[in-house]
């Protein structure tokens, strides 16, 4: 199966397609220019033979200076036709550069693009809701990142705000 896959996307999206480096992984992978990401994923999902219809998973790797390029944005889709065959995506990204989202493909890609947004700073254009997921609006950084300091910047203006956010809101309800 990796060779049909690796054969349709040479022969239809080889203007999308990167040379792969040598990364250790048991399983196919396939490396993508950011703007070939959801026309491949659309093509991949749609394809009758290969049906990956399942995003198993998305997530984000910093490499900060182990590769020329910062980050990798990788996806996992499973094709449930094909006894779950499962190839990698990935999609290398330098600071401050966009991924177009694929929630117009997979939705369940919602949370999760909003999960590498919000912890590793890593953005997805046209995503129907990029806002942070799981640290606070005032949050400074992104705790993910490689380069984040262990002990965190500092959090007192959290507390600060959270303070006085909570004391307005007692003295406005007498």
């Amino acid at each position: 199966m990796k060779d049909q896959v690796q054969s349709y996307l040479q022969s239809n999206f080889s203007h999308f397609l990167i040379e792969n480096r040598e990364i250790h992984t048991n399983l196919p992978y396939f490396t993508l220019k950011p703007e070939g990401i959801v026309p491949v994923c659309l093509a991949l999902k749609e394809h009758p033979e290969f049906a990956f219809t399942f995003l198993n998973d998305l997530t984000s790797i910093d490499w900060l200076g182990k590769h020329s390029v910062r980050f990798e944005v990788v996806y996992l889709l499973k094709s449930p036709k094909n006894k779950h065959f499962r190839i990698q995506l990935r999609v290398p990204v330098e600071e401050g550069e966009a991924v177009p989202s694929i929630v117009s493909v997979y939705a369940g890609a919602n949370w999760p693009e909003r999960e590498i947004f919000d912890l590793m700073g890593i953005s997805f254009s046209s995503h129907p809701r990029l806002e942070r997921l799981i640290m606070p609006d005032n949050f400074v950084g992104h705790p993910l990142r490689k380069d984040y300091p262990l002990e965190g910047p500092g959090q007192d203006y959290l507390i600060q705000d959270l303070l006085t956010l909570h004391v307005n809101e007692d003295m406005s309800s007498n």
